[in-house]
């Protein structure tokens, strides 16, 4: 049987972030990918311009057929939109026995907030928990946890908070860190491991986030274990910045053609 996904995230009407980069990673993987559509956005380089968030019951909807008939090998959550979403998702797979990534995606690189107050909360108190793998970048870590991972002592702190919600494994993405090295830090189960590339200068970076956790959910599906799933992800993504097209203005898409 085909390895198989269900993304649930946003759409990108831009097509390089969301359920589009997340359908994209998963056909570069030769995974099939089903998506539970959270909410619209109208985005293109220079940022998010209009969020129109689905119905919850809809969401729901969505998640139940999806599993209900093709079903699913691994779930990755992106963006949820607002409480009641997360509240539907939750309850949509409070029963679901399924690897599931959760990238918690909080607001757009412009600045464009993706998730309020209540959808934190269900965040940390119902999703955190279910997930194998929670991959916050820098600013979602402090907001999530109050820790800012600039130094290896804080990233352990920021490791011991998320441990504290709940989380089995966290991978800390270093893409909005400083110097000549772009580190990814996982750790769970009392181990860590570091996942290490040149820093690119470059503005094509749109759907790092999605990109990154899609293709480490497809790893999970083809029954990698999590660390093997990570370093695969990894490459990919920094494969998929090497060769990004330079389209548009501003933030520009990657590239998902290569093997994953």
């Amino acid at each position: 049987m085909i390895p198989r996904i269900l993304a649930i995230a946003g759409s990108d009407s831009s097509a390089g972030a969301g359920i589009q980069a997340d359908l994209k990673t998963a056909m570069a993987f030769g995974v099939y990918a089903q998506t539970a559509v959270t909410a619209v956005t109208v985005q293109d380089g220079d940022g998010v311009h209009i969020i129109h968030a689905m119905p919850p019951e809809l969401v729901r909807a969505q998640i139940e057929a999806a599993l209900g008939d093709i079903g699913a090998d691994a779930i990755k959550i992106g963006m949820l939109g607002n409480g009641r979403i997360a509240s539907a998702v939750a309850e949509a797979l409070a029963d679901v026995d399924l690897p599931i990534v959760l990238d918690p995606v909080l607001s757009a690189t412009s600045g464009a907030s993706f998730l309020d107050e209540h959808g934190m909360a269900v965040l940390k108190t119902l999703l955190i928990p279910r997930a194998m793998l929670v991959t916050p970048n820098i600013p979602e870590t402090h907001a999530l946890t109050g820790v800012l991972p600039r130094s290896p002592h804080t990233l352990r702190n920021a490791a011991q908070a998320f441990l504290m919600l709940g989380a089995r494994n966290t991978l800390f993405k270093g893409g909005h860190g400083t110097g000549e090295t772009v580190c990814d830090f996982l750790t769970g189960g009392g181990k860590e491991w570091v996942f290490e590339s040149p820093r690119q200068e470059t503005p094509n970076t749109h759907g790092t986030g999605c990109t990154l956790s899609t293709a480490i959910a497809c790893g999970l599906a083809l029954e990698l274990d999590l660390p093997q799933a990570v370093k695969r992800a990894h490459a990919f993504v920094q494969e998929a910045i090497r060769s990004a097209p330079d389209m548009g203005g501003g933030a520009g898409p990657l590239s998902h053609k290569h093997k994953g």
